[in-house]
């Protein structure tokens, strides 16, 4: 799910299709957030993993993430959040999934949500679980700062929503079928394919230091190390990484 900057997601985004499947419990959590909204757009739709029945127009800058789309999908546009090509209040809810923290002017993204709809959802992450997850703690502290420096705070969102903003805590299943960041907790071996890790926008942006520290993650594993440094997470059914629904209107 992107916006704001296409040439990374051409380049980055060949993969989503594949690798970004809707989550069903994470879809359930965003519909109920968009309530009775009878009109939709989803903004940086990406390939529209989460885009609800309701969606009448997709706004995404990446022609890469546009041709993933599957047939039958709401009508697509290449577009950006800052510009969004609609009326003010054209539908009852203005979307937003895992995309703001690719928006070149966040706020103005926001602004533009607001404009053309009654209802706001933004399911994003906040950066100040940057050091929760073991992968970024223990083995790439490099995409601590870089998603921190990218990631908008919670209250920097919300106070862009107009500061009456409901926030939702959502949780990531040990067994989470959209391969985001953290969406392979309790699965470490998947970060061992580079096909998986091709879906996350910041292992697929750092280039080198990814592939030093997946050869560590994987000795690490045959030695028996993730396991003893992360037994306390084994047997949870999910885990609060820090992704959150922000609601308004």
């Amino acid at each position: 799910m992107t916006t704001g900057r296409p040439e990374s997601y051409d380049r980055i985004g060949r993969s989503y299709a594949t690798t970004r499947n809707a989550d069903p419990r994470i879809r359930h959590a965003i519909w109920s957030a968009l309530g009775d909204a009878a009109s939709v757009v989803n903004v940086g739709a990406g390939a529209g993993s989460y885009e609800p029945p309701e969606t009448v127009l997709a706004v995404e800058p990446s022609a890469v993430m546009i041709s993933q789309r599957p047939i039958g999908s709401a009508a697509a546009v290449q577009g950006v959040a800052e510009a969004l090509p609609l009326g003010d209040g054209a539908c009852d809810a203005a979307l937003a999934v895992l995309t703001i923290h690719h928006w070149t002017d966040q706020a103005r993204g926001v602004a533009e949500m607001r404009r053309v709809a009654r209802r706001v959802v933004i399911f994003t992450w906040d950066p100040a679980y940057a050091e929760a997850f073991w992968f970024a703690r223990d083995y790439l502290p490099q995409t601590v700062e870089y998603d921190r420096r990218r990631c908008p705070t919670i209250a920097q969102v919300g106070d862009w929503m107009g500061g009456e903003v409901d926030v939702r805590v959502v949780p990531v299943p040990r067994d989470c079928t959209d391969g985001f960041f953290c969406a392979y907790w309790s699965r470490p071996e998947a970060y061992l394919d580079a096909v998986v890790r091709s879906g996350m926008s910041n292992l697929a942006s750092l280039g080198e230091p990814v592939t030093h520290v997946v050869r560590q993650l994987a000795r690490d594993l045959d030695t028996g190390v993730w396991r003893s440094r992360n037994r306390d997470i084994l047997d949870l059914p999910e885990f609060d990484f820090g992704y959150r629904l922000l609601v308004s209107g």
